[in-house]
């Protein structure tokens, strides 16, 4: 069983895992495999990640955020602006972003688990950077840009994506990510990326649930992937 465009499951996640752990329990094969698509669910992963070597996002972990947390996290940050995003989230949704000069009211509250970051003008300026990889192995890069006054990449929101050829530090930065997957099964998983201030770049998100794969940047994707699943069933 190959998962696909489960693109909802933030949103009813007890519903998702349970519907995964019935699909295992009948002992049918699953790509990416329960165990990975459990791990990968709360973005909580992150903090692993680093743990294993992974560079990422500077981040604040909270139970729930309102005003306070937010201008907490500007000083912590020293940054004039951070983005404040879902711990169980995809796509952008629910994500919001304040700066000192538009912070959010005193009623406002993300009331759910979230996590917040300082914003990266590299997003904006440079762009977001994807790296596809099928069993482990780099297939394709992709290069994902806002519109025009946004700063999330995703095309509900006016993003658009162009084929990247990375550069062999930058590749070698997602491989590094990959590496500190614990998990050596995955059949497919996309690194996201963005650039630091410091000029490297540092995952934004390792998606290894139901990611979109970008086939229209990805020539002979769909044969790679072919392969591998009959790999697996063999």
């Amino acid at each position: 069983m190959l998962l696909g465009t489960a693109w909802d499951y933030q949103d009813h996640l007890e519903e998702f895992l349970d519907k995964l752990a019935a699909v295992e329990a009948r002992g049918t094969l699953v790509c990416n495999p329960p165990t990975v698509v459990r791990w990968n669910a709360e973005k909580r992963y992150l903090c692993e990640l680093e743990q294993r070597g992974a560079s990422i996002v500077p981040t604040l972990w909270h139970g729930d955020a309102g005003r306070a947390e937010v201008l907490s996290a500007m000083d912590q940050f020293d940054t004039n602006r951070v983005v404040v995003k879902r711990q169980v989230g995809a796509g952008g949704l629910g994500q919001q972003s304040f700066t000192r000069a538009a912070l959010p009211d005193g009623e406002w509250r993300m009331d759910r688990p979230c996590m917040i970051q300082p914003f990266l003008p590299s997003v904006v300026e440079e762009g977001e950077y994807t790296f596809v990889f099928i069993e482990g192995v780099f297939s394709h890069g992709v290069l994902k840009r806002a519109a025009k006054g946004e700063y999330r990449i995703q095309s509900l929101f006016g993003g658009y994506e162009s084929d990247y050829a990375p550069e062999q530090a930058d590749l070698a930065r997602a491989q590094a990510v990959v590496n500190a997957l614990p998990f050596d099964d995955l059949l497919y998983c996309r690194i996201d990326m963005a650039r630091l201030p410091s000029g490297q770049l540092a995952v934004m998100e390792a998606e290894a649930i139901e990611p979109y794969l970008y086939p229209e940047q990805g020539s002979g994707l769909g044969k790679r992937l072919a392969a591998a699943i009959l790999n697996r069933l063999n």
